[in-house]
């Protein structure tokens, strides 16, 4: 009977397979937060690269009008969903003589975890113009 008790307790032939089933879940939560992560980071530049071109847009001479403005952020968008796009909003001003436009856009990032879902987290970005 001992001697059967010890070739038991001795037997390592299952021990990978748990080992597999303790980690594999938290190594898919970490590959799945990397996705999302990059998500983010593909989103927040698709953001930038809309407000900068319009801002750029916003320099030319003659001077565009704020639809043309607006009209050039939306059409320089990449890897948004329009549904999530705040804006984009334009606001002028002057500082020490010269006339400037803010041109401000706001996306809400969706995040899905395969387990469950959080609020989305909101990206927003303002690029200031000084206007010839």
């Amino acid at each position: 009977m001992r001697r059967r008790r010890t070739s038991i307790l001795s037997d390592e032939s299952g021990s990978t397979l748990v080992e597999f089933a303790l980690t594999a879940p938290i190594i898919l939560t970490l590959i799945i937060g990397i996705l999302q992560l990059s998500t983010l980071f593909f989103a927040n530049a698709g953001l930038e690269h809309a407000v900068e071109s319009g801002a750029r847009y916003a320099t030319i001479y003659p001077r565009p009008s704020d639809a043309a403005i607006i009209a050039k952020v939306n059409a320089s968008q990449y890897g948004l969903l329009a549904s999530q796009v705040t804006g984009p909003t334009l606001s002028r001003g002057t500082t020490s003589g010269a006339s400037y436009v803010d041109v401000t856009m706001s996306y809400a990032a969706p995040i899905n975890f395969i387990f469950f879902r959080t609020g989305a987290i909101n990206l927003s970005y303002t690029r200031r113009a000084y206007q010839p």
